[in-house]
């Protein structure tokens, strides 16, 4: 027997489509997320219409629901698992009802189950210009007993069963985002972080790919949770050849208790999918975030150039020397000074102090406006390291607050790097925090916080005893909330021993963030490639740093370390008083050129990936790549005698580029018979060369015969 004509809910974007099928008395069927359908289309027919029940199955077919259950017959992984005293543990939805909060955009599905006495509240929305699905869940307890929710998925999306493996990053201090590639088979494929933070180890997120599919071409999906604390993602294949995709956050025991009338909401699960492969997928993350982004004056102006006191003095700052420090910064065109660790009451190391914010007055005796004032008089902001979060048991706090510290009575405190951590969810904790630096930034022309955040949460007790993970991330975010409508001209870093802290969840209240404390490019090459998987450059911290790198010993020349930092929010971190006349003189020149580029760098999209033989390249331009910037990177010697033709797929057939190579100021001229090749000689003159854009594309632009650690800038224009 048929069932009665089904009704269809159907979002468009730009390139894709969703199409749920709305059945009464239960949750919507998937019935497409991917490529753009027409408008108006119709299924046909409903899903259980089309499918047969196999052998030794419930006589009701179940297929993939945007939440499915645990215990009413779907046997896969659940969106949902909750109980009630051992009771209630299984669930299934008896209504549905579909507001419509942006007709044709968005949507919330108001799913309730009258026997466990549930409502979930699921928001879905795809933005029309990015192609970017948001997902958001939540769950109320309409009972008259506690619920213990033990997973509450943010969104669960399909998968099409063609896809063939699933790309995500692991990694660890210092050695961030390292790329994973894992086929999709019949096992079921989870990552999970219980660290308390979004992880150096497990990002968040990660790139579905199908058969074929290149950093260009070819289908693909992504999706990222926006949260900085415990997280979890499944894939799961299903019975009918198709897999299902889930995130949410990784609850702790007792997290999820609920009590009568009480409610959770999860994280945002952003998520998109795009037919121009891996570059595709990243041009609609960083539409998205772009759009999140909550700027002073509500605008980005051009990144400023910044530098860090950090690798060059580490802990030993005092007045006069960082003065002589901002000085020399100021000559390199440097146009923010962040004094980092090491300027607060009784710091000195990094086994004390966390906790007493206030300037140290052996360091700064007359406070910190004397050095402020310098260095705006050299014509640079000011901005300052912090790490509220964290307390150290050699502090004044701690000695008068012991009981402020996350811990587990009976348990020993567990201390890393030197320090715990803060219960910050409690308010006059929160308080405290606010009221200190507060006074800094009333204080102070103070425009940017340098936010750290440099252990993983254990044990993670609050007073009462109860798990502390969640109201930690929370409290957080209200913290830099709170600071930034009390002083919204101030931006905040997100910085968390690096990368440990870097999601759409806190890019609501921060503008940039720490890509890893490794600032050896080499090192960085691959993390930053990774990186721009889902953000855009301008929030990436990226850095000129020593030669040895403090984290490798390994040494790279300036114009390579320059390079491999150009595209990102520009910034040093090292002593420009200790480099020679020739170092700060082509460092100088690197600064000045990326803020000839920067405008070109941090705006419209971005295009990566490798020719083979060691080069590693990355392209900027507009939306229709009429004006662009290629950052070419030899990380290895040459395997041939003639390196290969770099292609420019992207760029448009039909037209003819000009292509200019680009070297700083003070930068130096390239030496030897295997630099001299005409060609190269032609893009150095102020008209470089036109080729036609067929050519770019189909055969490539020449490449430069060059040793490892070298770099090649070029514009390149429509003519």
């Amino acid at each position: 027997m048929t069932t009665p004509s089904p009704e269809f809910i159907t979002l468009h974007g730009q390139r894709s489509s969703l199409v749920l099928e709305l059945v009464p008395g239960e949750a919507p069927l998937w019935r497409h997320w991917g490529a753009r359908l027409p408008d108006g289309i119709d299924p046909g027919a409903a899903l259980r219409d089309t499918r047969a029940l196999p052998t030794f199955a419930l006589d009701q077919d179940l297929p993939l629901t945007v939440a499915p259950v645990f215990g009413t017959g779907w046997f896969g992984q659940s969106a949902l698992l909750a109980h009630r005293e051992g009771r209630d543990f299984a669930q299934g939805w008896t209504g549905c009802t579909v507001e419509w909060t942006a007709p044709g955009r968005a949507l919330t599905l108001h799913l309730s189950d009258a026997v466990a006495r549930l409502r979930l509240d699921l928001s879905i929305a795809l933005d029309a210009d990015s192609d970017v699905l948001v997902l958001c869940s939540t769950l109320h307890n309409d009972g008259d007993t506690a619920l213990d929710l033990q997973w509450l998925a943010a969104g669960t999306l399909p998968l099409p069963g063609r896809c063939d493996a699933v790309r995500s990053f692991a990694g660890q201090h210092v050695h961030e985002f390292l790329p994973q590639t894992d086929p999709l088979t019949r096992s079921l494929w989870r990552r999970e972080s219980r660290r308390g933070r979004t992880s150096h180890d497990c990002f968040p997120g990660a790139v579905v790919t199908t058969p074929g599919a290149t950093a260009q071409t070819g289908r693909v999906f992504g999706a990222h949770l926006a949260w900085s604390g415990n997280h979890q993602q499944t894939i799961e294949w299903l019975h009918d050849g198709q897999y299902q995709w889930q995130f949410g956050e990784w609850l702790a025991p007792g997290e999820g208790r609920l009590a009568p009338g009480a409610s959770l909401t999860t994280p945002e699960l952003v998520a998109s999918c795009s037919d121009e492969g891996l570059d595709g997928l990243a041009a609609n993350f960083h539409a998205e975030l772009r759009r999140r982004l909550d700027w002073p004056g509500g605008a980005m102006r051009p990144r400023p150039v910044h530098l860090n006191t950090w690798e060059g003095v580490y802990f030993d700052v005092h007045p006069g020397p960082v003065k002589e420090m901002a000085t020399a910064a100021a000559a390199l065109g440097i146009e923010r000074f962040v004094l980092d660790d090491g300027w607060f009451h009784g710091r000195h190391h990094d086994r004390a102090a966390l906790g007493d914010w206030w300037p140290d007055a052996h360091k700064f005796p007359d406070g910190l406006s004397g050095l402020i004032a310098h260095v705006n008089a050299l014509g640079m902001e000011f901005g300052l390291w912090v790490e509220p979060e964290m307390v150290s048991p050699d502090s004044e706090l701690f000695r008068a607050h012991p009981d402020w510290a996350l811990q587990i009575a009976g348990r020993p405190l567990l201390t890393a790097r030197n320090q715990l951590v803060l219960d910050i969810a409690r308010p006059e904790a929160s308080d405290y925090l606010f009221e200190k630096i507060a006074a800094l930034l009333a204080a102070h022309p103070i425009r940017y916080l340098k936010w750290d955040l440099n252990r993983d949460l254990a044990p993670a007790g609050l007073g009462d005893g109860r798990a502390g993970y969640r109201a930690q991330v929370l409290a957080a975010y209200a913290l830099m909330a709170r600071l930034r409508t009390a002083f919204p001209e101030v931006e905040i870093e997100s910085c968390s021993g690096g990368g440990g802290r870097i999601d759409f969840g806190v890019l609501r209240h921060a503008h940039r963030v720490w890509t890893s404390d490794c600032i050896d490019a080499l090192s960085r090459v691959e993390m930053q490639h990774g990186f721009l998987q889902f953000f855009p450059p301008e929030i990436m911290g990226a850095h000129v740093g020593t030669a040895p790198a403090h984290t490798t010993g390994r040494t790279q020349a300036m114009a390579f370390r320059a390079a491999v930092a150009l595209a990102g929010h520009f910034g040093v971190e090292l002593d420009p008083r200790q480099l020679s006349t020739e170092d700060a003189d082509e460092l100088r020149g690197w600064i000045a050129l990326h803020k000839r580029l920067r405008d070109r760098l941090h705006h419209g999209r971005v295009w990566r990936g490798e020719a083979g033989d060691g080069l590693h390249w990355q392209f900027h331009a507009d939306a229709d790549t009429a004006d662009g910037v290629l950052i070419v990177l030899r990380t290895r010697p040459s395997d041939h005698r003639q390196p290969p033709a770099l292609r420019l797929p992207m760029l448009d057939v039909a037209a003819r580029y000009r292509v200019r190579e680009l070297r700083p100021a003070g930068s130096p001229r390239r030496e030897g018979r295997h630099h001299t090749a005409p060609f190269f000689d032609a893009q150095d003159s102020a008209e470089g060369v036109t080729l036609a854009g067929a050519w770019l594309a189909e055969v490539g632009l020449p490449m430069l015969r060059a040793p490892a650690e070298t770099a090649f800038i070029a514009r390149i224009e429509r003519v």
